[in-house]
């Protein structure tokens, strides 16, 4: 017994007619009955009752039918699922980002990728930077997007965007422009800053900024995460240095000051996979 068999029955047993379902399944009548036949030798069972002049279920005919459509539609999703999965349509992409693009970037990259592979699923984490390149290796995540620089060579990377640095302040603070971000005007402030994670260039980028001012203040407060890092310069316990996306976090009691100086966002994946969903996401990532 096979799949092309048991379609053929459901095709009689809708028609009750040789005829007219040979026709429709473009085998002739001869044939059909051959199949028929062969069919109920196999499960031993008669499916039919047929004479010259009209063919009907059987009890067990019936049964099957009802049970065999199901199935068979079942079947067809189970198939049809498995080419969108090879063509990169279906299955589970994960990708991590950092916090600073959660209302600005990100939705953006989900809107894309949600229009053109709408039965695609997306889970969205985030990982600390010392652990981003090894939930890559061992697959715990599909995508990385980060504002560091990879060196890894089994790593791949590409830059995707590029936004500033700000000054994240109290509503009330007297900074009003960067101009008022001084060597002399820094001294007298408490910071909350990132975590300084080693190796990150994220972290050297600020490191540049202070440097570039002659002064190196040390943080009063950090955190890994920026949301907590606003939620604390709200609270009037310091100020901070943050990318300037968070500006679309819509935050009340703050204000973000722009200054002169880049950071990137790079997409970073594994060199050696070829899964055709990570490789369709990334083609509407990658400008």
């Amino acid at each position: 017994m096979d799949l092309q068999q048991i379609k053929y029955f459901l095709a009689l047993a809708r028609e009750l007619h040789f005829w007219n379902t040979a026709g429709k399944m473009n085998i002739t009548q001869s044939a059909l009955s051959r199949q028929i036949q062969s069919l109920e030798n196999q499960l031993g069972v008669q499916l039919f009752e047929r004479n010259k002049r009209n063919v009907k279920l059987t009890a067990a005919g019936q049964f099957l039918k009802e049970k065999w459509e199901v199935e068979l539609s079942k079947l067809e999703f189970i198939h049809q699922s498995a080419r969108q999965i090879q063509l990169g349509e279906s299955g589970t992409i994960t990708i991590s980002h950092p916090d600073s693009i959660s209302a600005s970037l990100m939705p953006e990259i989900l809107s894309r990728i949600s229009e053109a592979f709408p039965k695609l699923k997306i889970k969205l984490v985030q990982v600390l930077y010392e652990n981003q390149q090894d939930f890559l290796r061992n697959y715990k995540i599909d995508l990385a997007i980060t504002r560091d620089i990879n060196n890894a060579k089994d790593i791949q990377s590409q830059k995707i965007y590029t936004d500033h640095l700000a000054v994240v302040v109290p509503e009330d603070h007297p900074y009003q422009t960067p101009e008022d971000f001084t060597k002399e005007t820094l001294a007298s402030q408490k910071f909350i800053l990132p975590t300084n994670d080693e190796g990150s260039s994220y972290s050297d980028l600020i490191q540049r900024l202070f440097n570039s001012l002659d002064n190196a203040p040390e943080a009063y407060l950090q955190s890994e995460f920026g949301s907590s890092i606003i939620a604390l310069v709200r609270k009037g316990l310091g100020i901070a240095i943050l990318p300037d996306s968070y500006v679309f976090h819509e935050i009340p009691g703050i204000r973000f000051i722009k200054l002169p100086l880049e950071t990137d966002l790079y997409v970073n994946w594994r060199t050696e996979d070829h899964n055709p969903v990570l490789s369709n996401v990334l083609k509407l990532i990658i400008p």
